[in-house]
């Protein structure tokens, strides 16, 4: 079968399309037939070597976590039900981009009045999202900032956010990113590619900052946003495009009555949510989380999708078609 393979960690360049042994079902094991994939910010910090300590990855490896498909197969322990069925889920130790891929058994069927675009793309930056708003304090009549706003997820907050009730302060770089905020629910738009940005949010919030940060940068814009959020406040640190997720003083947090939610918070396998695959699917049935969809690339162009995530040039969601 085909796959896109990482073959050395490095830049784009090392993901090369290959023939390899197509995959069998072990026990709790499902085989999907890949129609697409999703791909996010961090499979291209994996591809480069990074975040070791939260992923054990050795090259070479098929890139690609979140995926939709029609299962082919299934391992011993697995109902043979699921054979035929139309579904999302996540790849075991990532392998989505390839023709078959293995699932665990944490599988989702796409309803019929979501297409498989849609339910990719809503899957895996969904059950993010869905965590957020579990973990944070209620929005209604808050405001909330969102950093990295005009990216697959932030864009979901944004719809969260202003259905639940906030004002909300989108954050992005560029007109049209900020314009896209806009268009799913962003109440002021800050454009933190320039200078000072930070005391544009305190004008927005009448001086006394966002009571709720919901930030995706990371890196020195990340720090900018730790700075602004309200005493008191609550902030997630869960994005790192600018290279590092965002640094802050603990004891500083502290003093200022701050509650600080990082990446380890987010892990899907986490038993401190209650946020299923399931319900991601169902809040995007129910109109809840409208993914936007930017960029289809083909099998043979894994590194453009790595490339585009990587230069910022994406307004909203990536993903992989394998399979027509």
């Amino acid at each position: 079968m085909r796959a896109a393979v990482v073959t050395a960690f490095g830049g784009p360049d090392v993901i090369e399309t290959r023939e390899v042994p197509a995959p069998e079902p072990a026990a709790g094991q499902v085989l999907v037939e890949v129609g697409i994939a999703d791909v996010i910010f961090v499979e291209t910090a994996i591809r480069r070597g990074q975040h070791g300590e939260f992923f054990d990855v050795q090259t070479p490896y098929v890139t690609g976590s979140n995926l939709g498909g029609q299962v082919r197969a299934v391992g011993a322990g697995v109902p043979a039900d699921w054979i035929g069925k139309t579904v999302v889920g996540r790849g075991v130790a990532f392998g989505a981009h390839a023709e078959l891929a293995l699932t665990t058994t944490d599988l989702v069927e796409v309803p019929p009045e979501l297409d498989l675009r849609t339910a990719v793309a809503v899957y895996g930056d969904g059950f993010t999202a869905l965590m957020l708003e579990e973990l944070a304090p209620p929005m209604a009549g808050q405001d909330v900032l969102i950093t990295a706003s005009a990216g697959g997820m932030g864009l979901l907050l944004i719809q969260l956010a202003h259905k639940a009730g906030a004002n909300v302060i989108a954050a992005a770089r560029g007109e049209e990113k900020l314009e896209l905020s806009r268009a799913q629910g962003a109440d002021v738009l800050i454009d933190y590619g320039k200078p000072g940005w930070e005391k544009l949010v305190l004008e927005a919030t009448n001086g006394q900052g966002p009571g709720i940060v919901f930030e995706g940068a990371g890196g020195e814009l990340g720090a900018v946003a730790f700075s602004v959020v309200k005493d008191g406040g609550w902030i997630s640190a869960h994005g790192a495009p600018s290279g590092s997720f965002a640094p802050y003083d603990a004891a500083e947090a502290e003093r200022r009555g701050l509650t600080v939610k990082g990446i380890m918070d987010l892990r899907a396998d986490s038993t401190t949510t209650s946020v299923t695959g399931a319900a991601v699917i169902a809040r995007a049935a129910a109109g809840d989380l409208k993914p936007v969809i930017d960029q289809v690339y083909d099998l043979d162009h894994v590194a453009d999708a790595h490339r585009a995530l990587e230069n910022r040039t994406l307004r909203g969601k990536a993903l992989i078609e394998v399979s027509r």
